[in-house]
């Protein structure tokens, strides 16, 4: 079972990674699904991940319930909305158009709704 954790996490990240550069895959989700794998599958991997100098602090931030900063939320509303209209604009069927209409406002409820806003001392 770890064998196959550990596989899915190094799928997660890599497919992560590559979201960082296309606009329509996601980075977050595949990071978040990749750190719980490893921290089920293997505390290196995990630790590796949790201790990256680039995404490190998002992860144990969010794993520690503090949240994500309200700006990431801003910009992450941003770019997936723009990425959905673009593609809602090129798609011609209205049965994809809607479905990635609805996609686009469960992530946003789920996001603004019920991942904590982390507040920044000041």
């Amino acid at each position: 079972m770890k064998i196959f954790l550990n596989l899915v996490g190094c799928l997660a990240v890599a497919l992560g990674i590559l979201g960082i550069f296309l606009p329509l895959l996601p980075t977050t989700p595949f990071l978040l699904l990749a750190s719980a794998c490893f921290a089920r599958g293997s505390t290196r991997l995990h630790h590796w991940l949790q201790t990256n100098p680039i995404f490190g602090k998002y992860l144990r931030d969010y794993e520690n319930g503090k949240g994500i900063p309200l700006r990431g939320k801003i910009w992450v509303l941003i770019f997936m909305w723009s990425s959905l209209a673009y593609s809602m604009w090129r798609v011609d069927k209205p049965g994809l158009q809607i479905m990635l209409l609805l996609i686009g406002g469960c992530v946003s409820v789920y996001l603004i709704r019920f991942v904590p806003t982390m507040r920044i001392p000041k």
